[in-house]
């Protein structure tokens, strides 16, 4: 963006214009309360990320790559847990 640009997206005072793309405190706070939603937050996630151009679109997106990644380290650490038992009760005989 050139000087140009930028000194049209403010106002005479000096405040900057709110664009269509921004989202306010209490949008953010409605975002929060819904993500805190079990079932709801996944869903509205999808559709955030895949749906309609969203401004909380990267948001989404990014939720869902951690929980991707949450889900593959606890699956992870499951079957290490799972394969250590096993190994140890091997040889024990009741």
């Amino acid at each position: 963006m050139n000087t140009y640009e930028e000194e049209r997206l403010h106002y005479k005072d000096g405040s900057p214009i709110k664009t269509s793309t921004e989202m306010t405190v209490m949008e953010w706070i409605i975002t929060m309360l819904i993500m805190a939603i079990p079932i709801v937050n996944l869903v509205m996630l999808f559709i955030w990320g895949f749906g309609n151009p969203d401004p909380r679109r990267n948001f989404a997106r990014a939720s869902l790559i951690w929980m991707a990644i949450s889900i593959g380290l606890v699956i992870i650490i499951y079957i290490v847990i799972i394969v250590f038992f096993l190994a140890a009760f091997q040889g024990v005989n009741y």
